[in-house]
């Protein structure tokens, strides 16, 4: 299967590949296509950023279309033909994105019941008849708790980005979901790694599924460069700052391990008059799809954010990662480098890389650790250190005889020769010797 028109797709399907340009299928979309489209249970496991929404909408649409072309459409509200379950509302609404484009010609209907939107919402999008379901799992049991939704003509159900699916409760609502549909439904799952939750339900709902994996799952893809900084002393701003100033064709994100780390280094950013937006966890659910938006269209070519980022987001003008911080684990590496070099474009991922990261490098670069501890040593073996006029400035410790600081969070009072706390008022000056 060289080409789309191999697959067998409907015509409109195939006028929509070529008139968006797309001729030639992917690895995981060569190898999973012809399984879906035959009724065959799959689990696909492919590198970011190598069209797995596509593997499957494609077959659904075919699919579902076809149906109707033979004189049996959808007749009946809130009777949907598949359900395609998704892990949050943002990449809720991206994949919906991808289905608009292409039932502008295979005329399909798509209705979202996402969580971060109202449960009316909802309850409102699910009205009138409509063939595809996209749903947080959350939200979907919610409309099964309440017999507002009737899964009796459900032929697919697929699981996207599976791996981000963490909620404690999302095997029991993922069982619940497939159990209230018809027997033996064709289930399909994709994701970029195997995670626990991947793998307990490959165990479970997908025991009878064909696993595809892409010879390029759990590694970076080969239009990808990579570029190691070595951080001395841990003094990552001089490098970075550096790298702000350099501007690569497309967007920037930029990642850190922690909400706390993102917000201050955001603030450095602007102090230093680079305009840059946030995209994290624990904030305002408007601002931070605000701020994704301005990101997105180019209004703001700086995006610094946690991990939030790293998963599901379909970002196609991103031309640059840079990991401030590193992650502790390969997987969660794999889906921050997968965020640029897209769909067969270049892209670069810059790691500033401290003594702490060395574990991590060693898989990347397939070397010893040892062998990478050189980087913060001289020709001599002696440890590097960053020269003096390049560090912050430290707060002199007191003598263990003074007093210390109340912890107020102000500043502690500034030291005299003694070391002791400087005195409010200059002492009276002792009488001269006789």
């Amino acid at each position: 299967m060289n080409t789309f028109p191999d697959f067998g797709l409907l015509p409109s399907i195939v006028k929509t590949l070529k008139a968006l340009k797309i001729f030639t299928p992917t690895e995981i979309q060569k190898n999973a296509i012809p399984l879906l489209m035959s009724g065959q249970s799959v689990v696909g496991v492919s590198e970011t950023g190598s069209g797995k929404t596509l593997t499957y909408a494609l077959p659904i649409l075919h699919m579902l279309k076809s149906l109707e072309n033979d004189g049996n459409p959808v007749a009946e509200a809130a009777m949907p033909r598949a359900i395609v379950l998704v892990p949050s509302r943002d990449l809720g609404e991206q994949v919906s994105k991808v289905f608009k484009k292409y039932t502008h010609d295979t005329r399909l209907r798509v209705r979202p019941v996402l969580g971060g939107t109202t449960f009316e919402q909802s309850r409102r999008s699910i009205e009138g008849a409509f063939e595809i379901l996209l749903a947080t799992p959350g939200r979907l049991t919610q409309l099964m708790d309440k017999e507002l939704i009737n899964f009796s003509d459900v032929r697919m159900i697929v699981f996207d980005e599976a791996d981000q699916m963490l909620d404690d409760g999302f095997i029991t609502e993922s069982e619940m979901i497939v159990s209230a549909c018809p027997k033996d439904t064709p289930l399909a799952l994709f994701s970029a790694t195997v995670s626990k939750t991947v793998q307990e339900l490959m165990t479970t709902l997908f025991e009878k599924a064909e696993v595809v994996r892409s010879s390029g799952a759990g590694k970076v893809v080969k239009s990808l460069t990579t570029k190691n900084e070595t951080i001395i002393d841990g003094l990552r701003w001089p490098i970075f700052e550096k790298l702000l100033k350099q501007k690569p064709p497309g967007g920037t994100i930029v990642f850190t391990n922690t909400r706390e780390q993102c917000d201050k280094l955001a603030n450095e950013i602007e102090k230093k008059g680079f305009a840059c937006v946030v995209y994290r966890g624990e904030m305002d659910k408007n601002e931070r799809r605000s701020n994704l938006n301005s990101f997105r269209k180019g209004q703001v070519d700086l995006l610094i954010s946690t991990d939030l980022a790293a998963r599901g987001l379909d970002l196609d003008h991103v031309g640059r990662v840079i990991n401030y911080h590193l992650p502790q684990d390969m997987e969660n590496y794999l889906h921050r480098a997968g965020r640029t070099a897209r769909a067969g474009k270049e892209g670069l991922v810059v790691n500033l890389v401290t003594e702490r990261d060395l574990q991590l490098i060693a898989k990347l670069e397939g070397k010893g650790v040892k062998e990478l501890k050189t980087r913060f040593k001289d020709k001599n073996g002696k440890r590097l250190h960053v020269a003096e006029e390049l560090r912050k400035p430290k707060p002199v410790k007191a003598k263990a005889t003074a007093k210390a600081a109340p912890k107020s969070g102000k500043p502690a009072p500034s030291k005299g020769k003694s070391g002791g706390a400087k005195p409010k008022f200059k002492p009276k000056p002792k009488p001269k010797s006789r």
